[in-house]
């Protein structure tokens, strides 16, 4: 029978100054802990000569991924591109709101999140000379719909021009705009691609890459593939209740090509490793792991897209609100690369029922007293 774990059972104590306030740089000089699944032997201390064998688990640095990973493995990457959402605007009066755009519904209407006083439906909101927005209604669970005076593709020029990232609020911008102009490149992985634009918080996992690690990783024969899950504001929620079975998952909008699901299914046969990059990623083939796995019931469920002068399926698409927690059985997924997160949250739980949670929990407070940097810009951790 599994443990049944308590909200408590995934808190843990970090220095604040190991919260990451910057990338590394280059990005793939952040370092990186190899963990092996469900091992109980505590990950190795540092060592100046080079570690070899792979065994137990070790300290290295993300350019040493190639070393771990063999021609065949398959990498899965979210390709989802960050949307600078953050938008400062004034109302008639000059007072301050702050817009936070959360999910696109049609036409003009948006969910949001809204800043400032004197929210309230007909409220106008005016961004630029030309870009502005009117509150439509309070949805009464903490966000808003809004309606702008420009349609979709108009408005999103605005808002590239405009708009700042979103930073999570745990990375300290004293400033007005509260984040660097750097951070508009730091905050985007190196493959994010400009037809998927649509997430509001990076999946964090993959900036640690650059061209040139994925081109090492190319010629040593991984074949590198990419899903789509547009990361939402619920990213930055914690569980609140004590009985994590009880927490409900947001709801986030997911993408996979029909290619791309042919060749994760020939990897599943083959026996080869599938590898994903990242909670987002991970929480995607999870979710889809019936689909993958060719099942008519799922594949019956799931939206679908076909190419007009053939007929044939291009993409399947929907909405995934999947909660990994201990105790699930991982279906697709052999391993993944992931950050350090934050306590009480449903990434460290993710972790947790793929590595181990007596093995998590030994490999964060060793990581803690290695002085590891945690969290969106820090260091990383390959499970295997």
């Amino acid at each position: 029978m599994n443990k049944k774990y308590k909200l408590s059972d995934f808190d843990y104590n970090l220095p604040k100054e190991l919260i990451a306030q910057k990338p590394a740089t280059p990005r793939d000089h952040s370092r990186l802990l190899i963990l092996k699944k469900n091992s109980t032997e505590a990950p190795k201390p540092p060592r100046f000569c080079k570690n070899r064998g792979g065994l137990g688990a070790e300290h290295k640095h993300f350019y040493d991924l190639p070393g771990y990973l063999k021609k065949g493995d398959v990498l899965v990457m979210n390709n989802s591109k960050v949307f600078p959402a953050r938008l400062i605007g004034k109302k008639k009066t000059g007072g301050k709101m702050e817009v936070f755009l959360h999910k696109f519904i049609k036409e003009n209407d948006w969910q949001c999140l809204i800043g400032g006083r004197g929210a309230c439906s007909g409220l106008e909101i005016f961004f630029s000379e030309n870009l502005k927005c009117k509150i439509l209604k309070n949805n009464n669970d903490g966000t808003w719909e809004i309606k702008f005076n420009m349609g979709y593709g108009e408005m999103m020029k605005v808002v590239e021009k405009i708009g700042q990232v979103p930073l999570p609020p745990y990375i300290d911008r004293k400033s007005e705009i509260g984040f660097r102009i750097s951070d508009k490149d730091d905050y985007q992985t190196v493959y994010a691609d400009d037809e998927k634009i649509g997430s509001v918080a990076a999946p964090t996992a993959g900036l640690h890459f650059t061209p040139e690690l994925l081109q090492k990783l190319k010629d040593k024969g991984v074949q590198i593939e990419y899903i789509t899950l547009h990361v939402g504001l619920g990213t930055f929620a914690p569980v609140k209740i004590g009985d994590i079975t009880q927490h409900k998952m947001h709801v986030e909008f997911v993408e996979i090509s029909s290619d791309t699901l042919k060749k994760l299914r020939k990897a599943i046969n083959e026996n080869r490793r599938i590898i994903a990059v990242g909670t987002t990623s991970t929480r995607t083939l999870e979710a889809f792991s019936e689909i993958i796995q060719n099942s008519p019931v799922k594949r019956a469920q799931a939206k679908f897209t076909r190419q007009a002068s053939t007929g044939k399926i291009q993409n399947y698409s929907g909405w995934v609100d999947i909660f990994i927690y201990p105790g699930y059985k991982f279906k697709v997924i052999d391993g993944m690369i992931t950050n350090f997160h934050l306590p009480k949250s449903t990434l460290l739980m993710l972790v947790s029922a793929l590595a181990g949670k007596e093995n998590i929990d030994k490999a964060y407070e060793n990581a803690i007293k290695n002085k590891y940097r945690f969290y969106s810009y820090g260091d990383a951790m390959l499970i295997i």
